[in-house]
C-alpha cells in the first residue's frame, strides 16, 4: 500500500491520519520529490479509471501558464511528469486498486 502524499496538503494529511486511525501504515511516496514517469502515470490512470484531464489540478498556476485546458492526454501526462503539482492528491495505491482521497473516505473503498 502506497500513499502518494504531499505533507503540505490538508487532504493528504487527513487521508494519512484516516488510514492510520483504521490500522493501516502505508508506505509514503513524496511524489513532488519523486514524480512518476509516463508509464507509471498511465498505469495509475488505468487503475483509477479516469483520464489525465480528470487527474489534473486545474487551479494550479502551471495548468494555466502551460495552457493545458484543451491539451490532449499525452500532453497532460508530460506536463504532470514535469510539474507533479498538477497531479491531484492524495492517491492511495493498494495492489491493483487506486483511489483519490477527495474526500479522504474514498480510500476506505480499496482497503
Amino acid at each position: 500500500m502506497i500513499l502518494w502524499h504531499n505533507p503540505r496538503c490538508s487532504k493528504s494529511r487527513e487521508t494519512l491520519a484516516l488510514l492510520k486511525d483504521n490500522g493501516f501504515d502505508p508506505s509514503i511516496r513524496l511524489y513532488l520529490e519523486t514524480p512518476p514517469d509516463a508509464d507509471e502515470l498511465r498505469e495509475l490512470l488505468t487503475m483509477l479509471g479516469i483520464t489525465a484531464n480528470d487527474l489534473a489540478r486545474k487551479k494550479e498556476k502551471e495548468f494555466k501558464d502551460l495552457n493545458l485546458a484543451a491539451a490532449d492526454e499525452a500532453t497532460l501526462i508530460d506536463a504532470m511528469i514535469a510539474h507533479p503539482r498538477l497531479i491531484e492528491r492524495p492517491i492511495l495505491i493498494n495492489g491493483s486498486k487506486a483511489a483519490i482521497g477527495r474526500p479522504p473516505e474514498n480510500m476506505l473503498a480499496i482497503l
